[in-house]
């Protein structure tokens, strides 16, 4: 026994180690994956910086992290093709983080976030996103963009931001410090980037518009010499790795965002390969490898100074429409930041700021899908609810509770779909009718017998009097749970009450422990049954019906008779 618990462990943690099966492709796939990491590169370098400095923290964290992770993720993670590294979503939780306790504190979460992912992946929850309804996914998915692109409003102006955490309110504060000329400025420079990333893919989708445009706008700004805000000094290579420095009060006011940065990592993340899996016939992905990837990647991302990090469904379908089969692609796209890193960063502190807000304002209009959207709201009322609610708790509140709050919205409405498509009815005995079918009642049940139907079931049953037997039919009963075996058991105890024979019929063997350990058959009484077969439960309720039929023949006999 010690042998095989032994070995089914190792067998668990032996899936979730790289594997040469993962590089199979590569003989004849590596020039499209050495060509789609550099392209894939190409668009993360904006991105990384963008995403760094909307959270607070230096840019170089951004690089940081897109290389850190980004690599480490690619080797350990459960998919062929994804990218990863620093996204919007994370920045909205993130953004907060840094506020409160400094930037110090982001290596801190990504390392305490990933150890939390990581036992996720032991504990085999890879499958957990498919839990998620749609409109959540695409009703959260709009409340990120919305909050990514209320984060770039201040900067596109050239002011600071609100005092507010919430970005929509700290967008709308800092308009009141809004001047005329830098305004002016900085929506000139947006409006190149909103011009070039429009318009270039359309001459070739493969142009990387926003690279083309944030050299545009440092060019147009360099000559024309305008007074803005760049990136400024950056380091010219990768920190060595270290322990971030830990402070105990700091670290149980971590616990709650380490949870909040875990759980939203393994959704992205999961979401990405998933979405990933349906784009390439690479192969499929394993969701509890993945989650143990992103957490090794946001564990090492911390102690290289960087922050979490998540799968990036955005800039994995750049790559996997570049060509990208295994995972070379995304550390090829790793090795090209850091050859940034070592040989550009001064040309890249020469971007001004408002070019990587005019980036994420346009990746956060991508980010919404307007057909999608329009087909949610199409579809049902519970749906378009859903996906309004999920969005404004998302930009109101907190990315956790919305997806929270929308699965809890989701599982009312399925449970009011189901209680509503679970019939309990009588029926006609089946076969010719004989003299005494009047005395039985057939009650059958079809559907769900749970919870939220229990008391529907008691009251629609109160009217069936005047029987000497009611046949319970529960061989259509595609689920039931302990509240609805414990409904069932007070209706054969009521029917016993009234003197009516109870038959049950047809309890399936997936519902036989739940009716013993509810107490269901021992609520019959001595002269109820238990009957298989529809024909031998009519046979048995007939056979009933004439003998209570003579004994009230005879009963009527001898009170004549006296």
């Amino acid at each position: 026994m010690a042998e095989r618990k032994r070995t089914s462990l190792l067998w668990g943690v032996e899936r979730l180690l790289p594997k040469p099966a993962d590089y199979r492709e590569l003989p004849t796939s590596w020039p499209r994956d050495i060509l789609a990491g550099i392209t894939v590169g190409i668009v993360a370098l904006p991105l990384a910086l963008a995403f760094a400095i909307s959270s607070g923290a230096d840019p170089e964290m951004g690089l940081i992290t897109a290389i850190i992770a980004g690599c480490v993720a690619a080797v350990f993670g459960g998919s062929h093709v994804q990218v990863s590294g620093p996204t919007g979503a994370i920045v909205v939780i993130l953004a907060p983080i840094a506020a409160t306790h400094g930037m110090i504190a982001l290596p801190i979460v990504a390392v305490m976030g990933g150890l939390i992912v990581i036992v996720a992946g032991f504990f085999r929850l890879g499958r957990t996103v498919s839990f998620i309804p749609w409109p959540v996914i695409e009703g959260f998915t709009l409340g990120i963009a919305v909050i990514i692109f209320m984060q770039q409003v201040p900067s596109a102006l050239g002011v600071e931001p609100g005092p507010s955490l919430n970005a929509l309110v700290a967008a709308i504060q800092s308009l009141g410090g809004v001047r005329p000329t830098d305004a002016l400025l900085g929506l000139v420079c947006v409006a190149i980037v909103v011009a070039s990333m429009t318009l270039l893919p359309k001459i070739h989708p493969r142009i990387p518009g926003s690279i083309i445009a944030i050299i545009l706008v440092t060019i147009v700004v360099d000559l024309a010499g305008w007074n803005l805000a760049r990136i400024g000094e950056l380091p010219t290579s990768l920190p060595m790795p270290h322990a971030p420095p830990l402070d105990p009060d700091m670290l149980r006011s971590l616990i709650g965002p380490a949870f909040a940065v875990a759980a939203l990592t393994a959704i992205e993340s999961l979401l990405s390969a998933r979405v990933a899996s349906g784009m390439t016939t690479a192969g499929t992905y394993d969701g509890d490898r993945e989650l143990v990837g992103q957490g090794l990647a946001g564990i090492a991302s911390g102690l290289f100074g960087g922050m979490p990090a998540t799968g990036a469904i955005a800039r994995t379908a750049v790559s996997v429409r570049s060509g990208a089969r295994t995972r070379v692609a995304a550390i090829v796209h790793a090795l090209f930041l850091t050859a940034v890193v070592y040989f550009a960063t001064d040309l890249v502190g020469r971007i001004p700021m408002v070019a990587l807000a005019g980036v994420l304002m346009m990746t956060a209009v991508g980010m919404v899908d307007r057909r999608t959207a329009g087909d949610i709201i199409g579809t049902s009322r519970s749906d378009a609810f859903l996906f309004v609610v999920t969005a404004l708790i998302t930009v109101s509140f907190d990315l956790i509770w919305a997806v929270a709050i929308g699965i809890a919205i989701a599982a009312v409405f399925s449970l009011r779909a189901m209680s509503l498509n679970s019939v309990v009815h009588r029926e006609e005995l089946p076969g010719e009718a004989e003299p005494g079918d009047e005395r039985i009642a057939l009650i059958e049940f079809d559907g769900s017998l749970f919870f939220g139907i229990g008391d529907r079931i008691l009251t629609s049953l109160d009217d069936v009097d005047e029987v000497d037997v009611v046949i319970l039919r529960l061989s259509h009963l595609r689920f039931m749970d302990s509240s609805g075996a414990r409904v069932l058991s007070e209706l054969v105890k009521t029917f016993g009450r009234r003197r009516i024979t109870v038959i049950v019929k047809g309890i399936q063997a997936r519902h036989q422990r739940l009716t013993d350990r509810t107490g269901v058959l021992s609520s019959l009484q001595p002269d109820d049954y238990v009957i298989a077969s529809m024909p031998d439960a009519v046979n048995q309720a007939r056979q009933i019906v004439r003998e209570r039929e003579a004994k009230r023949a005879a009963a009527a006999q001898e009170g004549a008779a006296v």
